[in-house]
């Protein structure tokens, strides 16, 4: 008996729709795509239960005749590609002749579809790939293709899919991402029968960006134009002080077709270098248009993919044409390799001795007068780590006239071996930062010091943010509302829809850390109040990667990490940030804070507050020791 056998087509289908249908977007993206190459200029997306119960899309396109309807679900049946020289310079979004049948035989399918030339309409009803009903149905010109019970005879595929929440925000994706693409098409999405968003056709594409990603970054975006013989590239990247967690946000589409590629993100990265941090991504949309035939897009079943005939001009192209926008800016406005983040104003330099008037510091400001000249021996700092020489003479002050600070020279040290044996207890078994003599700030970043005859260098920001996250830990511990700031004008602003479903959950949570916010309608919200921590910082972009996060991690209201993942970005954006100058009483302070903590060594990310070096260590590296 033969062990080789064909596949009975029924089966043969299931198997390519595990590869074309991986979810309800997948099926939402492929007949999308249709409805955009059948020439519509409006697209209705009803969606219900998150695409397990339905998916209907209609369109005003060119619709089929009745002979052509049939082949249009049978597989390999397509009307995109003829001959061999068709596939290798396709121009339209489908082509592969899988998405109908493959849909079809995971589903109970609908088809009612009627072209401009037919006097009616044709209906024909599919249940897991077998045709129940074909008949003549009154119906506009156009398609309309409904799929009820997706995936109701392979259980194994159902119990795979997520919630409604996120299954849904995977389709708000696709559609959004297809009205990117094709502002003079009109797209109404709707779920549960409630309009979730409608975006009609627009004249200039810049006006779709923005409906897509939202008004705020309108002022932010920066246009992209450059041609390399027959490339052309064009679209909007975002400000480098516009950043995301993610790349999310990052939209490249080749000749209308929406692709992920590495290649291209790294070029658009490289178009950055030295003006976004690493591991920020920013808020882009880029077309790429090229001739068909150099861009292969037959490489994988979902068409994400594609090969470039010449694949390093297309990378360059990109690199070059992110840094032509900043080659036109003027220079002045980066003058930091990292600039501050959103919301955060850069303070001028000053004299250390001057404490700081910044309101983000919160409560680690020392309420003291500014030192005047004439300030006694016994307050000028000395090293506690050398012999209390309090009963001796002190040697006589100097005042600089400039900054009035008072010179001293410390007295000298005994040597090592003669240290108390108190002494020889590292600085991070005895917790005390605060008992280092803070020599400065270098690069308004790292605060320098000295101790025990090694120099430490804290990290201001790891530090601070340690500090903050403690604290709004301790106070969600002890189920107390941390300090918070009533808004004089409520901020509103809007969100994306997969954002919009996380936050909704998060409510309560962020009400108990401090953060007020009503849900407004829609994809508004509206804070009303906020920790005094973070009072002056903007608050969108920390909802937005709160959101992004808790979307990525998979949030669930009380889950303790989720909230605790929340507590850190808070932290993160309440603390103070590099290249932000700070007082020497400022960074006596925070050292004193940083001790407070029960783990004051890292930042809630892992990264060291601090690295220290020995004096051998530097002795060895100027060559006074072997």
């Amino acid at each position: 008996m033969s062990k080789i056998k064909i596949l009975p087509e029924i089966l043969s289908n299931k198997i390519a729709a595990g590869e074309v249908v991986q979810r309800p977007a997948s099926v939402v993206k492929e007949l999308v795509e249709n409805a955009i190459d059948a020439k519509s200029t409006k697209i209705t997306i009803e969606i219900n239960q998150g695409g397990r119960s339905l998916i209907r899309i209609s369109d005003n396109g060119t619709g089929m005749a009745h002979d052509d309807a049939l082949l249009a679900i049978e597989r390999y049946a397509t009307s995109k590609i003829y001959t061999d020289d068709d596939l290798y310079a396709i121009n339209t979004l489908g082509f592969r002749g899988e998405a109908l049948p493959s849909i079809a035989s995971v589903s109970k399918f609908t088809l009612i579809t009627k072209d401009k030339a037919s006097v009616s309409g044709t209906r024909i009803d599919i249940e897991g790939g077998k045709i129940k009903k074909v008949a003549d149905a009154g119906a506009p010109d156009g398609t309309m293709i409904s799929i009820h019970q997706l995936f109701f005879n392979t259980p194994a595929r159902r119990k795979f899919l997520k919630t409604v929440p996120t299954e849904m925000g995977h389709i708000a994706d696709v559609v959004s991402c297809c009205a990117l693409s094709c502002p003079d098409i009109q797209f109404r999405l709707i779920h549960n029968q409630k309009e979730i968003k409608n975006w009609p056709p627009v004249r200039s594409p810049i006006d779709r960006v923005i409906d897509v990603l939202g008004l705020d970054l309108k002022s932010s975006l920066y246009p992209v134009d450059y041609k390399d013989d027959d490339l052309s590239l064009s679209g909007w990247t975002s400000d480098p002080s516009i950043t995301r967690s993610t790349s999310q946000k990052i939209y490249l589409f080749v000749n209308g077709r929406l692709i992920r590629d590495r290649g291209i993100q790294y070029a658009i990265f490289e178009g950055y270098r030295g003006r976004i941090m690493k591991g920020r991504f920013p808020v882009a949309v880029l077309f790429i248009k090229l001739p068909p035939d150099q861009v292969d897009v037959n490489v994988h079943p979902t068409k994400h993919e594609v090969r470039f005939a010449r694949q390093k001009q297309v990378y360059e192209a990109v690199k070059a044409g992110v840094l032509n926008i900043w080659n036109t800016r003027p220079k002045a406005q980066w003058a930091y390799s990292e600039p501050p983040a959103a919301g955060i104003k850069e303070t001028p330099t000053r004299s250390f001795d001057q404490p700081a008037k910044n309101p983000e510091l919160f409560d680690f400001i020392v309420k003291k007068s500014k030192p005047g000249p004439a300030q006694k021996p016994s307050e000028i700092p000395v090293n506690p780590f050398l012999p209390d020489t309090s009963s001796t003479q002190p040697p006589k002050a100097k005042t600089d006239p400039e900054n009035k600070m008072p010179e001293t020279r410390p007295p000298q040290a005994p040597p090592r071996h003669q240290a108390p044996a108190s002494r020889q207890v590292h600085l991070w078994e005895q917790k005390k930062f605060a008992d280092a003599l803070v020599i400065g700030q270098f690069n308004n970043t790292y605060i320098l010091c000295e101790g025990d005859g090694e120099l430490i260098v804290v990290d201001q920001h790891a530090a601070h943010e340690r500090i903050a996250y403690e604290r709004l830990k301790a106070a969600k511990n002890s189920n107390t509302y941390p300090a918070s700031q009533k808004l004089m004008l409520p901020e509103t602003f809007d969100l994306g829809y997969r954002e919009t479903a996380v936050i909704e959950q998060m409510l309560d949570d962020l009400n108990a850390l401090g953060l007020e916010i009503d849900h407004f309608g829609g994809n508004t919200f509206v804070v009303k109040s906020v920790p005094v921590l973070i009072a002056d910082r903007e608050i969108k972009p920390l909802i937005i990667e709160i959101a992004e996060a808790m979307d990525a991690y998979g949030y669930s209201p009380g889950l303790e990490d989720a909230l605790d993942q929340c507590i850190i970005l808070m932290a993160c954006h309440s603390a103070i940030r590099a290249h932000q100058p700070l007082s020497i009483i400022e960074m006596k302070e925070l050292l004193k804070q940083l001790d407070q903590c029960e783990n004051p060594f890292h930042c809630p990310h892992g990264r060291p507050t601090f690295v220290q070096w020995p004096i051998k260590t530097l002795e060895k590296s100027f060559k006074r020791v072997l």
